[in-house]
C-alpha cells in the first residue's frame, strides 16, 4: 500500500460507523430521530481531514443543549459541512457564549438549566443579530409562536432529523441579515415574553395564533409578509391548509385590534401577496 492509500486508510478509521446514543451504539446503517433521550446518527461522507469542504466558508454557529449526546452529535453534522461550532449548556453561559464570540446562527434548546430558551433568545436579540433556530420537545403551538415572538427565526420540534436541521441552518444564511426594525405604528404595544397586546393603553386579548400572527408582521414592520409563510411561520412547517386561513385569522386579529381592512391603522392587506404591519410615521 502506498503512502496515498495509507494516509486515506487512516482517515477512515478515524470516523466511527456505530455511534452512541444514550449509553449504546449505533450499528451501521441503522438511524433513529434525536430525541429529548434519544440520538440519531445516519452516515455521512468523510470530507477531509477538518471535515471541511473545499472552499465553504467558516461560518461560526453557537449549538446550546445541556444533552452532551445531542451537542455533539449536532456539532458533527455541521462540522462536516465547514462551520464553526461552539457549544454552550445552560442559559446564562449561552448569553455569555454569544456575547464573546458574536456566532452567525444559535441552534437553541428550549428547555435549559439557569435560563430557559426563551429567555436567552430574548436576551441575546439585545444585542445580536445572530440567526436563532429554536429546538424543543414540545411541540405545542405556544411554544413555537412565543420563540418566534421573542426574536427566534425558525424552530425544530425534537425528536428530530440532523439532516433536516443542518438544512435549516442552510436555509436561515440564505436569508438576509436582520436590519434594525422599524419602529411598529402608534398606539399598538406588543409585550412579547408577557404574550400581552394593548391597544392606546387597553389590553386586548388574542389567541395564541392570532398573537403569532401579529408577533411575525411585528418583526418587520413595513416588510410584506407573504400568506404562504405566515403560514410556516405560525402554524409549522408541514401544516396543511390554504391562504384562507390565514384571511381569517386576520379578520378575527383586526376586528380584536378595531382595525378597518378599509382605513387600517395597523395590518394592511397587499393584494395577491400577503400582510404587512404598517410602520410608525
Amino acid at each position: 500500500m502506498g503512502r496515498a492509500e495509507k494516509s486515506r486508510s487512516a482517515r477512515r478509521s478515524r470516523v466511527p460507523y456505530g455511534h452512541v446514543t444514550c449509553g449504546r451504539v449505533m450499528e451501521p446503517g441503522e438511524s433513529q430521530q434525536i430525541g429529548p433521550q434519544a440520538v440519531s446518527l445516519a452516515q455521512t461522507t468523510v470530507l477531509d481531514d477538518a471535515g471541511v469542504m473545499e472552499g465553504s466558508p467558516r461560518v461560526r454557529i453557537l449549538v446550546v443543549d445541556d444533552e452532551p449526546p445531542i451537542v455533539e452529535l449536532v456539532r458533527g453534522y455541521l462540522e462536516r459541512e465547514g462551520y464553526e461550532v461552539l457549544a454552550a449548556t445552560d442559559g446564562p453561559s449561552a448569553i455569555q457564549s454569544a456575547r464573546a464570540v458574536g456566532p452567525d446562527v444559535i441552534v437553541l434548546d428550549l428547555m435549559l438549566p439557569g435560563l430557559d430558551g426563551v429567555e436567552v433568545c430574548r436576551q441575546v436579540r439585545t444585542f445580536s443579530d445572530a440567526y436563532i433556530l429554536m429546538l424543543t420537545a414540545r411541540a405545542e403551538e405556544v411554544d413555537r409562536i412565543v420563540g418566534l415572538s421573542v426574536g427566534a427565526d425558525d424552530y425544530l420540534v425534537k425528536p428530530f432529523s440532523p439532516r433536516e436541521l443542518v438544512a435549516r441552518v442552510k436555509a436561515l444564511l440564505r436569508r438576509p441579515r436582520m436590519t434594525i426594525a422599524a419602529a411598529p405604528p402608534a398606539g399598538l404595544e406588543i409585550d412579547e415574553p408577557r404574550h400581552q397586546v394593548r391597544v392606546d393603553g387597553t389590553p386586548v386579548g388574542l389567541t395564541a395564533t392570532e398573537f403569532g400572527i401579529l408577533a411575525t408582521l411585528a418583526r418587520d414592520p413595513g416588510v410584506v409578509v407573504s400568506r404562504s409563510a405566515l403560514l410556516d411561520r405560525v402554524w409549522g412547517h408541514g401544516f396543511i391548509g390554504d391562504d384562507h386561513l390565514v384571511d381569517v385569522h386576520v379578520a378575527n386579529l383586526r376586528r380584536k385590534l378595531v382595525d378597518d381592512p378599509a382605513a387600517p391603522r395597523f395590518v394592511e392587506t397587499v393584494r395577491a401577496v400577503g400582510y404587512r404591519l404598517r410602520e410608525q410615521i
